[in-house]
């Protein structure tokens, strides 16, 4: 940073200190400008970084390291966001109370309140959940109090140094755009924080709320086996009360919960970070299960709306990808007769697709993201592979690991009383449509111009040909199309039905690469032949992809 710049950043750092309502970031930021102004270079760069522009409206909200400055979650930033958002609502009409939940992270009750007494502020009741509790319960109670919007705090499965803000409007969705951008006009517009006007800490919800939304996922079960030895981990979420909860009203013996991650921790002691998806992240519970010989393992991340789950084999237990999950999911509610679009990502196995058509049921593919999946008309089912899944849209219009959990353990129940497990109906699935196999290459950067140069790389350079099969067509997402909005991607389609998805993750410093192949099944050789072809034909596209993108 040249010497001419910096006088201009403690500026910038000294007006964000008087205007920061909150003594422990103020004393922050003043120790860092401090040690700027002693000559600290690193300081220099960590304080160039906190002022980097502001968290900008993702995924639904905002999400990103606790720390003072814009470019930080922070009390600031999250009153900010709030009065932008009530002025938002103020500006389009609404009139309805705005519902606030939020997870055990960080600082999550303390947003929340902050949020309360800005929306109150504003003239608009404000309902806060009565403790940390999952994200789809959030989404529940939108519909069910018939709010104008609703907030939930939570970073989701981030790091733990994390925290984040995600946006509902009152049909229960997340917000899309152009809501997003009309909402950032407004924060941006917002003057001094000493003068957005605050009210009381609202209502706090009693446990009323809570119980009709579990006993309506409890409802989803239907009449059915329910032996089933299970292992359950909340991974140091908010979900394990919930969880247990819907199990018994379901009918489920309790299952053996990993003591290590029982208890809601936001620091996350046992996982590097917080994913089920993450390598290790379910190792203590798959542990657990071996030694029990459990049937099934079962997991949420921190905020209950996604579901992992693992299987045992001949080589010992394994997880189950998102795209796996989603197709026994379809499958048991396609088997169950229920109507209406089936909806998945591009970036989402072509499986779904091919089941529904195969049902006589619509099938819809959106952008990433359930502010996407949520929205589409007549949804019966979504999931993305990221380990999402909606079931029950008619009350909750988004990803919920605990309905979803639920549903999943009942049809692992109902095999085990004929004798069998998932992987055999994941089995019979392919015998009929084929094996669908996928894979993913993620690359976390430090650097965010790094996956910008991967992107144009594969722009300037296109591949003819990945892992020895030839691209037969190339799909610039960005440019948008009748069914899709722009986003950043690049799709493959390949020969024989292969595909390959290249675009930035929305939520976290990665470049993620999704790959697909489709490898008919002979009902003689069988689908662990075919699943042996198939792991070779997406090393190749791994390899592929990679060096086309030069990462």
């Amino acid at each position: 940073m040249t010497n001419t710049a910096v006088p201009a950043l403690l500026d910038a750092a000294r007006a964000w200190i008087a205007d920061d309502p909150d003594p422990r970031t103020r004393e922050e930021l003043q120790a860092v400008v401090a040690r700027v102004e002693s000559g600290d270079d690193a300081a220099t760069a960590d304080l160039a970084d906190r002022f980097a522009g502001t968290l900008e409206f993702g995924t639904a909200g905002l999400r990103g390291a606790i720390g003072a400055g814009p470019n930080r979650m922070n009390r600031a930033v999250v009153t900010r966001a709030a009065a932008g958002l009530a002025a938002y609502l103020r500006d389009s009409g609404a009139t309805g109370p705005v519902v606030i939940g939020y997870d055990a992270r960080h600082d999550s009750d303390v947003y929340a309140r902050d949020t309360a007494e800005v929306m109150t502020g504003a003239g608009y009741a404000a309902h806060v959940l009565p403790r940390p509790l999952p994200t789809p319960l959030l989404a529940f109670a939108i519909r069910e109090l018939g709010c104008s919007a609703g907030v939930m705090v939570t970073a989701s499965h981030n790091p733990p140094q994390d925290n984040g803000y995600k946006v509902y409007l009152g049909d229960g969705s997340q917000i899309v755009p152009p809501a997003d951008a009309e909402i950032a006009a407004r924060i941006a517009a917002v003057g001094p924080l000493a003068d957005v006007p605050r009210g009381a800490g609202g209502k706090v919800l009693d446990e009323g709320i809570v119980d009709r939304y579990l006993d309506t996922v409890a409802g989803l079960a239907a009449d059915g086996p329910r032996d089933l030895d299970l292992v359950y981990t909340p991974l140091h979420g908010v979900g394990g009360t919930s969880v247990l909860q819907v199990l018994e009203s379901a009918g489920f013996s309790q299952p053996r919960v990993v003591e290590q991650q029982e208890q809601p921790d936001p620091d996350f002691p046992t996982v590097a970070f917080p994913n089920p998806e993450e390598p290790g992240a379910m190792d203590l519970a798959m542990a657990l299960a071996a030694q029990h010989g459990a049937d099934l393992v079962v997991a949420n991340d921190p905020d209950a709306d996604r579901c992992a789950a693992a299987v045992p084999g001949p080589h010992g237990w394994r997880m189950l990808r998102g795209d796996e999950v989603g197709a026994l999911l379809a499958h048991a509610l396609l088997s169950a007769g229920k109507q209406g679009t089936y909806a998945t990502s591009i970036v989402s196995s072509s499986l779904l697709g091919t089941m529904a058509a195969a049902a006589g049921q619509p099938y819809a593919e959106t952008l990433t993201g359930f502010k996407w999946i949520g929205r589409v008309e007549g949804l019966a089912f979504g999931y993305e592979e990221a380990l999402g899944y909606c079931v029950d849209p008619e009350h909750v219009r988004d990803k919920d690991g605990v309905s979803a959990l639920l549903l999943l353990c009942e049809l692992a129940a109902r095999a085990k009383a004929e004798g069998r497990g998932l992987v055999d109906i994941l089995d019979d699935i392919a015998l009929e449509h084929g094996l669908h196999a996928t894979d993913q290459l993620s690359v976390r950067v430090t650097d965010l111009a790094e996956i910008g140069a991967a992107m144009e790389r594969l722009r300037a350079t296109p591949p003819a040909e990945l892992g020895g099969l030839p691209v037969e067509r190339v799909d610039d997402l960005s440019a948008g199309s009748a069914d899709l909005p722009p986003t950043e991607g690049l799709r493959y389609s390949l020969a024989g039905g292969a595909r390959v998805v290249v675009r930035p993750s929305g939520t976290e410093p990665k470049l993620k690469c999704y790959l697909e192949v489709v490898v008919p099944v002979d009902p003689e050789d069988g689908v662990d032949a075919a699943r042996i072809h198939a792991a070779g034909r997406l090393d190749a596209l791994r390899s592929g992809i990679k060096s086309a993108a030069g990462i």
